[in-house]
């Protein structure tokens, strides 16, 4: 019996032009967890698109055999009929559906031509079972965390009798808890005989999970390590997703010198009206000229909801407390003020919040500032536009072939720059990051982290909001950890570890 599940050879992908893959050749035994990596734009989902009929035969060279049997997808529906799931990082759920109606929705049970939906439920207590999941399968979606929103994902693909489970990114949006938890389900799959493929940034899960992982860079298969044999290591496959060792992913600062506080917040409090509670509870915290200021804590602690309500407060919570920039009190109606007063605010949701999709870099960089690109009659100079953009593009490193690049296209890192340079050109004195790098690889990161000490130097301050303490404790001058809407404590950097991190987090 041939031993792989999975055998692509020599796959190669373009677009206009640009080869997104080059003679890929990826295979996958039966039965094991198999993690491909590799920076941002290396070609991991893009080969994914390729294996569940997204880019259908015909438009990529190469070919693949799954199950014994050459492939030739020219829709994902054939690639779900040959027993192949993909769950991406995007949820694809309905939201105001059932727990049972997603699991089953486009695979119903019928009883002749009407739906059963008694027997619906009981064999959507099946699959929960499987993946142990406890809940009730008449509540709706939109009630789950994302992680229980994630195991329902996976329900729905064991209900197609899936024979190879692929998964992009699939702890990208859940806590420390979440992921332990899915990381022990896809163990569970594997000893029932399902075979798994995680697209993963976090390389502790992948060290921890994998029994072989694929590299791949620049569109090209760089090799394939195997946990039986010790090959795989942090160090390995860093240096060979990115071609280089990185011996420190947090590059040093030295010689700061910290100015007067550029934010100063007092006494600050947020209600949210929808949830009828506060989420930020007088707050107390300063940020300096200079300085990188983390905050750290877990997911629902108010991290995200401190940074909105300081930033022109566009969830319309019901303030309390003083905001003093450069020592003027200040009270910002709406978002714009705020960034007329020096504050930028980079979203956690760069793809939702952050970021025009279906335009390009140049239109995306320029539209927080349009009028330092207009004419005094209010039209747009769209060589002054370019001009500006190419700078950003320069400066940050921007991989794309053009400012004219549509930004749906580009890979995570690099819609991550280009949402750093929309707020940049604001001219800013205070930058909050919220998850600076989440989704986005090691490469990437380490690119950003650089960004981000050029700034400081350069007289900004940041407050970086993250969920990987290793980031808080690599990047942060001081550090301020939150918990149920309040600030529990402040640590210097070099008084500060993960322990009293989340001793002050879970308090």
């Amino acid at each position: 019996m041939n031993p792989y599940i999975l055998e692509m050879n020599n796959i190669t992908k373009e677009f206009t032009g640009v080869k997104a893959l080059a003679n890929v050749n990826f295979k996958v035994n039966r039965g094991e967890i198999h993690c491909l990596v590799g920076e941002n734009g290396a070609g991991k989902s893009t080969l994914m698109k390729v294996l569940s009929g997204v880019y259908p035969h015909g438009t990529y060279s190469g070919d693949f055999v799954f199950e014994d049997n050459v492939a030739h997808f020219s829709r994902i529906n054939d690639s779900v009929r040959a027993g192949i799931a993909v769950i991406y990082q995007e949820l694809a759920l309905f939201p105001d559906l059932t727990v049972y109606e997603n699991i089953f929705a486009g695979n119903e049970v019928k009883k002749g031509a009407l739906v059963d939906w008694n027997q619906t439920i009981v064999k959507a207590n099946e699959m929960l079972k499987k993946v142990n999941l406890t809940v009730n399968p008449e509540v709706l979606i939109k009630d789950l965390g994302v992680g229980k929103q994630q195991l329902v994902e996976i329900a729905k693909a064991l209900s197609k009798d899936v024979k190879l489970l692929i998964l992009d990114e699939p702890t990208a949006a859940l806590n420390e808890d979440d992921s332990d938890n899915l990381l022990e389900l896809l163990r569970e799959l594997k000893k029932q005989g399902i075979t798994c493929i995680m697209i993963s940034h976090k390389l502790k899960e992948v060290i921890a999970i994998a029994d072989q992982v694929t590299v791949l860079r620049d569109g090209r298969t760089i090799c394939t390590l195997d946990a039986a044999k010790n090959e795989i290591s942090e160090n390995v496959i860093i240096k060979n997703m990115v071609g280089r060792e990185i011996d420190d992913i947090y590059p040093k600062r030295s010689g700061q010198k910290f100015g007067d506080n550029v934010l100063e917040v007092r006494n600050w409090t947020a209600f949210d009206p929808k949830l009828g509670r506060n989420v930020v509870k007088d707050v107390n915290f300063h940020v300096r000229k200079g300085e990188i200021v983390g905050i750290a804590g877990l997911m629902g602690s108010g991290r995200t909801e401190l940074a909105q309500s300081i930033f022109g407060n566009p969830k319309a919570y019901k303030l309390q407390g003083e905001l003093f920039m450069n020592g003027v009190k200040k009270a910002f109606k709406n978002p714009r003020d705020a960034i007329n007063a020096g504050i930028a605010y980079v979203t956690e949701d760069r793809k939702g919040d952050g970021l025009f999709l279906i335009q390009d870099i140049k239109q995306n960089i320029s539209v927080a500032n349009l009028g330092a690109v207009s004419s005094q009659a209010g039209m747009i100079n769209i060589n002054e536009e370019v001009k500006v953009s190419n700078e950003y593009k320069a400066s940050l490193n921007i991989k794309a072939p053009s400012v004219e690049q549509i930004v749906g296209n580009l890979s995570g890192g690099n819609q991550q720059k280009v949402s750093l340079g929309k707020w940049l050109f604001v001219g800013p004195s205070l930058l909050i990051l919220d998850e600076p790098t989440r989704g986005i690889d090691v490469g990437a990161k380490f690119e950003i982290y650089t960004i981000m000490n050029k700034l400081i130097r350069e007289g900004l301050s940041i407050i970086m909001i993250s969920s990987e303490l290793p980031e808080v404790l690599g990047m942060s001058d001081r550090l301020y950890v939150m918990a149920e809407g309040q600030i529990k404590g402040e640590l210097a950097a070099a008084e500060a570890d993960q322990e009293k991190i989340m001793k002050l987090a879970t308090q």
